[in-house]
């Protein structure tokens, strides 16, 4: 089944120096961008992190410090890359807890701001999370009936996790509707306000801590009871995302 798009959809994937969004890099990326009338743009991206890439990250997609050494850096290709996910809806595999956060972190220490708060997010993992509980490859197989060859690099990846959206939306019929802000719904894991999901909405869409001793509460209120917690948030070991998001919330308060 063909997606149904009212505007562009970006299903990207990023291998990257490790799994800390706060301080790991991106080494490569890859993008299809999928467009309303069918067509669809592909391109694959590596850059010089600047930082080793840890040995397990290298184990998984075989991406080597010597292979990015001559590279550019992200900040060299960020505003043409922004321009890419522009007006355009997202998707990826597991891509809301590390792809999107971890992509978001590179554009702002580059200094170029891509706004994506009318982006709808499909996580094509938690769609098969939620309908068969497997992983990427299991879920080639499983809706594709095919093995999925030169698993974790980014192209194969990306390719595999746009046919893989393509097959559940034929297999599930009018269970899954073709529609991207349903799937966008219906694969996110929590209402994130922050990208990182630090900071999510309760059930009255008010902005509410989802961790630590304050979790539940709302920000604005923590905020107001305990002037150092906002201290304490921003010298933390927290994404950039996640302090620009407390920083608005509280100038929008008023504190």
């Amino acid at each position: 089944m063909n997606l149904n798009l009212s505007r562009p959809l970006v299903f990207f994937d990023i291998e990257a120096t490790g799994l800390n969004i706060v301080s790991d890099r991106i080494v490569e990326l890859c993008y299809i961008k999928v467009y309303p009338n069918g067509e669809e743009e592909a391109r694959t991206m590596r850059f010089n992190p600047q930082i080793p890439i840890s040995a397990e990250a290298t184990s998984v997609n075989g991406i080597t410090n010597e292979e990015v050494a001559d590279c550019p850096l992200f900040k060299d290709r960020a505003k043409e890359l922004a321009t890419v996910f522009e007006g355009c809806d997202i998707a990826g595999f597991n891509s809301n807890f590390f792809d999107v956060p971890l992509l978001m972190e590179e554009f702002i220490r580059a200094g170029v701001e891509l706004d994506i708060s009318k982006s709808n997010f499909v996580d094509v993992q938690n769609i098969f999370h939620k309908m068969e509980q497997r992983t990427l490859s299991a879920a080639y197989k499983f809706y594709c009936c095919k093995d999925l060859e030169n698993a974790h690099s980014a192209l194969a990846d990306t390719r595999a996790t746009y046919e893989v959206l393509k097959a559940q939306l034929d297999r599930y019929g009018e269970s899954l509707k073709n529609n991207v802000p349903f799937l966008a719904s219906f694969s996110k894991r929590n209402d994130n306000v922050d990208l990182a999901g630090r900071i999510v909405y309760n059930d009255q869409k008010v902005e509410v801590i989802n961790f630590g001793k304050y979790k539940g509460r709302p920000v604005v209120d923590v905020l107001r009871r305990d002037p150092g917690y906002f201290s304490w948030i921003m010298q933390g070991d927290f994404t950039q995302n996640t302090k620009q998001t407390f920083m608005r919330i509280r100038l929008k308060a008023g504190i």
